[in-house]
């Protein structure tokens, strides 16, 4: 093998590497938002206005769950998170929620 091939397959095998140690799941969402949210008046309509289409969707302790989040692990520094997780009453306002970033 002469010496440019090897150097380029060198060079794909380290892009290669480097692409398999990181790794995205989910989708940014408007974190500064977050402070609006009203436990009992914002309701599932104005969350979707304030966020979009949640990322996931769910059921805990019987209450309908929407998760907004963008998850970036590598192989090579920190991991950088970020989520919200609101839980709807019946009537379709906020119960709860929970917000967390490692930024």
């Amino acid at each position: 093998m002469k010496l440019f091939q090897r150097f380029a397959v060198l060079g794909l095998a380290a892009v290669m590497m480097v692409a398999a140690g990181c790794a995205t799941v989910g989708r940014d969402f408007a974190t500064h938002k977050v402070e609006e949210i009203e436990i009992g008046e914002t309701t599932r309509a104005e969350i979707e206005s304030m966020f979009g289409e949640p990322w996931r969707t769910g059921v805990e302790d019987g209450k309908r769950t929407w998760t907004y989040g963008k998850y970036r692990w590598s192989a090579f520094g920190d991991a950088e998170t970020t989520d919200l997780v609101v839980r709807f009453n019946e009537d379709g306002t906020v119960a709860s929620y929970v917000y967390n970033t490692t930024e």
